[in-house]
């Protein structure tokens, strides 16, 4: 009986290290920085990590083409600047002056590979004296 008491123990124990590692292994991928442009630019310990960034989409060196799930942009900080790569589909608030947040990696090239995007619009959710449409003025927006 004690030969089959250590089979199942070690059984037991294979499975929940197994399980264990797996949790481990998921929750890990699901991790990532969320860092503004500047912080990004300037410390390169996350320069080849997936990280989200957020900031503001420049008017110039806009590139988007919806047919081709494409569109490129300078990612703007308030002293430094990213060239974005995205492709996926492209929010139809995407232009230039818009706060986005994207999530990639970069490239040995230096251009951030972006595979999610999101575009951030407060007046979306104002109306036209600046009030949110409870009479909030901070009611609907997002804060970065």
């Amino acid at each position: 009986m004690s030969h089959m008491r250590t089979k199942l123990i070690l059984a037991g124990l294979t499975i929940v290290m197994a399980v264990g590692f797996l949790a481990f292994a998921g929750v890990r991928e699901g991790w990532v920085y969320f860092l503004p442009v500047d912080e990004f630019v300037a410390d390169s310990s996350h320069q080849f990590q997936r990280v989200r960034l957020h900031g503001r989409v420049a008017e110039a060196n806009l590139d988007i083409r919806p047919a081709d799930l494409h569109a490129g942009f300078d990612l703007l900080g308030d002293a430094a600047s990213l060239r974005v790569e995205y492709a996926g589909v492209i929010p139809d608030l995407l232009k230039g002056g818009v706060d986005v947040v994207v999530e990639g990696c970069r490239d040995s090239d230096g251009v951030f590979r972006a595979d999610t995007l999101l575009t951030k619009c407060a007046s979306k959710y104002e109306t036209s004296d600046g009030q949110s449409p409870h009479g909030d003025p901070n009611a609907g927006r997002i804060s970065s």
